[in-house]
């Protein structure tokens, strides 16, 4: 199977570095993007600024490829998705050339003649990967690996805090949105009444963007629920994480509910989105119900697509749909202080010889990724595919903390949340219009 390339699925940042990896080893990649462009998913939230400055949203390898066409790396600043698409992932697309295939969505992944059932010489068969374009022509590609980056941003989570749509959640598709709003096109928020639902780095960059629409358009709501209690983990790590601006990006959240612009609620669980006209309420599991919103925003993590993986044979965490060997390391449930190991090649192999999930598919359901963890992961497992299996296995990475403590299960008892490794964060002050919810007063 020497001659076939590897495939690589996605097209975002760790798609392209894992192409680049190959190249750099003599192998062939080709990557496959279902959308139109590079980075299809990111530029979907492209005027969001991201927390880690420009050093570490680049790849060693891009950078070694991209640097004889002219192109400069850039070294200071915190860019936007547009601007590491324009500055980075467009240029490092266009150097892959014709080894990046747009308008390709991949359908299922297998083994030539081999079924899921069948174990006879398996892994001596190519991969089959089945292509989609947008008018429903299909093809099949023939693959000595296959490197799934695809990640998850088209598969975000409900709002029902089961897990499940909440009921009418469906039939109010029209009032919700799972896109951090951009006070740059404030029309659907501006003068109007927004629910955030979520409490991750997503939300804080949500409630950011809608106290700025606020502050220009008299009349604007923010009412932002979240389905815990205040705890020393709810406005991220602040001065103790160890990338500044996420720490900052939750602290922003903070003073924004401090100052009476936000309106948070807490231990708020969603059962039932109701219409009402032209307006949404949501309804709680406890029966407690929403002002109606002219707009919600479900910003409540993502999960992986597994549909095309349904014929090879995975080793996933039965809770987070990960790679059961870095479960536990990503758990939010058990994860104490933030801060994660980085994962290689032994870490995400799976039973299926040379099949690797990389990027923020291989987290599954956890929300803790970073770039720099995909772009470690991909360099690992591609020098396995290679053969060279020192490299696979060294580990170059030391990832920055947090500065969260406890697990982020934990829903009901702020002092349950405290794991001993961080300051507290202080309490809500006084000015924020909190709730009261059972015992406790009321982000990517």
């Amino acid at each position: 199977m020497n001659d076939l390339p590897v495939v690589v699925i996605g097209t975002g940042p760790q798609g392209l570095a894992a192409a680049a990896h190959l190249l750099e080893r003599g192998l062939e990649p080709l990557v496959l993007e279902s959308g139109d462009g590079p980075a299809a998913a990111v530029a979907e939230w492209g005027h969001v600024r991201l927390f880690s400055a420009w050093p570490e949203l680049v790849d060693a390898a891009a950078v070694r490829l991209l640097e004889p066409t002219g192109w400069v790396a850039p070294a200071t600043g915190y860019p936007t998705g547009a601007q590491w698409i324009e500055g980075y992932l467009a240029p490092l697309a266009a150097t892959l050339g014709d080894r990046v295939r747009y308008d390709a969505r991949v359908t299922g992944v297998s083994r030539k003649g081999r079924d899921r059932l069948v174990d006879a010489d398996r892994a001596a068969q190519p991969f089959t990967v089945h292509v989609s374009d947008a008018a429903g022509h299909e093809t099949r590609v023939e693959a000595r690996a296959v490197i799934d980056a695809s990640g998850t941003w088209r598969r975000p989570n409900p709002a029902g805090a089961d897990g499940l749509p909440a009921l009418g959640e469906r039939a109010c598709a029209d009032l919700l949105t799972s896109q951090v709003p951009d006070s740059a096109r404030p029309g659907r928020y501006a003068g109007r009444h927004t629910v955030v639902v979520g409490s991750g780095d997503s939300a804080f960059n949500a409630i950011h963007e809608l106290v700025r629409i606020a502050g220009e358009h008299p009349g604007t709501r923010i009412t932002w629920a979240i389905r815990r209690v205040v705890s020393e983990g709810t406005f991220g790590g602040g001065a103790a994480d160890q990338l500044p601006e996420r720490g900052a990006l939750g602290q922003r959240a903070r003073r924004a509910v401090e100052s009476g612009a936000v309106e948070l609620v807490t231990g708020f669980r969603t059962a039932e989105i109701r219409r009402d006209g032209a307006r949404a309420v949501l309804v709680g599991e406890d029966g407690r119900e929403l002002p109606a919103a002219d707009t919600v925003v479900v910003l409540t993590g993502f999960r992986p697509d597994l549909s095309f993986l349904s014929e090879v044979r995975l080793d996933l965490d039965p809770t987070l749909e990960a790679p059961r060997r870095i479960a536990a390391e990503i758990d939010p449930n058990i994860h104490s202080c933030g801060s994660v190991q980085a994962t290689g090649a032994a870490d995400l192999a799976q039973p299926e010889p040379d099949l690797y999930l990389v990027g923020m598919k291989s987290y599954g359901r956890a929300p803790t990724f970073l770039a720099l963890t995909g772009y470690e992961q991909v360099r690992s497992v591609v020098a396995a595919i290679a053969g060279d299996h020192e490299a696979a296995a060294r580990v170059e990475l030391v990832l920055p903390d947090t500065g969260v403590c406890g697990g982020a299960g934990v829903f009901d008892d702020p002092e349950a949340a405290g794991g001993g490794c961080c300051a507290p964060a202080p309490a809500a002050t006084a000015g924020a219009e909190l709730l009261e919810i059972g015992r406790a007063p009321v982000e990517a």
